[in-house]
């Protein structure tokens, strides 16, 4: 178990340094689509925290899927549901998403299938790597057997 916290702190703080390039990517593009034209001390402070913050529980949570007690759909539904909580907060918190049902429905319908394709690209790529090693074993074994 000690291992997993110091592991999940150590992707985290890799992963946290993206928080702020992230950060300036989506503010580049409010403003070249003129949502905004100017933003606050404030509301860079936050916006730098809050994705730093962000980047560092996603990086983080990866470690959910090293924990063999865990089954595969039960570290998904975590994973998923950490991350699903924490963009949420993370938009409300720095205003890129109204308070409101219909903004949150949107938001989690998005997130949902984005996750969702997200999972099932991985899927795929592992299932035909997996097939590509199990074919190789299996060449090796019928090698040494002289078959």
């Amino acid at each position: 178990m000690k291992n997993n916290i110091s592991e999940f702190f150590r992707r985290g703080l890799i992963a946290c340094g993206m928080g702020p390039v992230i950060l300036a990517i989506v503010y580049m593009m409010l403003q070249r689509f003129e949502l905004v034209d100017t933003l606050t001390v404030n509301e860079v402070c936050i916006g730098i925290f809050s994705l730093s913050a962000l980047s560092f529980i996603a990086g983080g949570m990866n470690i959910i899927y090293q924990i063999e007690r865990i089954p595969l759909m039960l570290a998904i539904f975590i994973h998923g549901g950490v991350l699903y909580i924490s963009y949420l907060a993370t938009y409300l918190l720095n205003n890129w998403l109204v308070w409101g049902v219909t903004p949150i429905l949107i938001f989690s319908g998005i997130f949902v299938f984005g996750y969702f394709v997200i999972w099932a690209v991985i899927f795929c790529i592992t299932r035909k790597n997996t097939k590509k090693l199990n074919d190789i074993l299996k060449q090796k074994h019928n090698i040494l057997k002289g078959n």
